[in-house]
């Protein structure tokens, strides 16, 4: 028996004494009990290669000699011209997987990098494979999504309007396959969407060779800390709530802020009604000494009458 040992390692073999010699192995039987034990089968095991990425499609050759009939007493023309047994021997294929790749929060009306991911450790192989992208449900009938890439040839796209490939397809498939595209994603309203995948064998009446659905949460537009700042921030106009004009509490607030007192104090407006202060001492002391000078002059005065 001939095998392709690029794709095959041989195993063992029963029905005889067996040797193998890297592409043909060789299997002899004699019944030396004349005839009581004979064989009228025997088998060869083989099996794959483990580092094969692609589909083989191969044969088995076959050929005997010296066959007989169970006494011997007739024997058979050899098979020199080889019994062929095709098969096809492919790898352990692992599924494809779909992912959509992303960081932080997709937000309305602006644009969000992805990267649309299609990979598998061992994938099998097709010539002609069409990707289809279609928005399943979203927030309302006037919603809108797009998801948009730029070909080979600098030509940009609409996933959910073209797809992805030429029209005849890509090739896909073999060991560690990963296809990464760069999507910039744009959604025109808020609210929840789901977006489905799949890719399409084109040679075989577009069988679906893996799909997956995604949902997606759209938020509103975020609002920075400064102006999240500012909005706690925001007093009655003319006044804040000491009583004072916006102004001039940012200038006393310079001036705490800094270690130093404000020395543009206004003098006030009125002096308070009770108690004393310098000036009312002064008018008091100046009045005493005018009433005591008037008194001294009245009684000076006095004396010089009657003396006349």
């Amino acid at each position: 028996m001939a095998y392709d040992n690029n794709i095959f390692e041989y195993v063992r073999s029963e029905g005889g004494t067996e040797n193998d010699n890297g592409t043909r192995v060789r299997v002899t039987y004699y019944d030396s009990a004349g005839g009581t034990n004979p064989r009228t089968n025997m088998s060869v095991t083989f099996k794959a290669k483990e580092e094969l990425t692609s589909t083989n499609p191969t044969d088995f050759s076959i050929t005997a000699e010296g066959l007989a009939n169970k006494d011997a007493s007739q024997e058979y023309d050899d098979i020199t011209t080889p019994i062929k047994k095709s098969v096809t021997v492919e790898p352990n294929y692992v599924d494809y997987n779909l992912q959509f790749t992303y960081s932080g929060k997709i937000i309305v009306n602006e644009e969000k990098a992805m990267e649309l991911i299609t990979k598998s450790t061992m994938g099998k192989n097709y010539d002609h494979v069409k990707m289809t992208v279609e928005v399943t449900k979203k927030p309302s009938d006037n919603a809108t999504v797009q998801l948009l890439t730029t070909t080979r040839t600098r030509q940009e796209v609409d996933l959910i309007q073209d797809g992805w490939g030429e029209p005849d397809g890509y090739q896909l498939g073999g060991k560690d396959v990963e296809q990464i595209l760069d999507v910039r994603a744009l959604f025109n309203e808020i609210g929840e969407y789901t977006i489905k995948v799949s890719l399409l064998d084109k040679d075989s009446s577009n069988a679906v060779i893996a799909t997956k659905d995604f949902n997606f949460n759209i938020e509103k537009e975020q609002i920075t800390d400064n102006e999240n700042n500012n909005e706690g921030n925001t007093t009655t106009e003319g006044e804040n709530n000491q009583g004072t004009t916006g102004e001039e509490e940012n200038i006393i607030n310079e001036g705490n802020e800094n270690g130093q007192t404000n020395t543009e104090e206004k003098l006030p407006e009125s002096l308070p009604k009770t108690g004393m202060t310098q000036y009312a001492y002064i008018i008091t002391a100046v009045a005493v000494l005018g009433c005591a000078y008037i008194a001294t002059k009245n009684i000076k005065n006095e004396n010089k009458t009657k003396m006349k």
